[in-house]
């Protein structure tokens, strides 16, 4: 939320964390986030503009959070998203492939059947 509502930078689109990894000695905080725009020039400019405001995000979170030490904050871009999206774009396009392909040349099960 802090993200979305209190972070007023151009090079920022909309931003999505799906995940955060605190490390044991509350230390560092992993951040995995994605983009709406998840064109890799995209990704880089809003990767860059994270890592700078770093900072000021950190000190926003640790403003509404009760801890005794607020952890760094490292972004990671999450491509897992990206490639289950392409994973099953892949599985779809082979299934048509197949149905066509059992279009033109027949159908094994109707043959078994006969």
């Amino acid at each position: 939320m802090i993200i979305q509502r209190e972070i007023r930078d151009d090079r920022l689109g909309m931003v999505t964390v799906n995940a955060v990894e605190v490390s044991r000695d509350m230390g560092y905080a992993k951040v995995f986030v994605t983009f709406l725009d998840d064109s890799p020039e995209s990704v880089k400019r809003q990767m860059d503009a994270l890592l700078e405001l770093a900072p000021q995000i950190r000190t926003l979170a640790a403003s509404q959070v009760k801890m005794r030490v607020m952890p760094e904050l490292r972004f990671t871009y999450d491509k897992s998203l990206v490639e289950g999206i392409r994973m099953a774009s892949l599985v779809s396009q082979a299934r048509s492939e197949d149905e066509a392909k059992a279009d033109k040349f027949g159908r094994e099960d109707d043959e078994e059947q006969q």
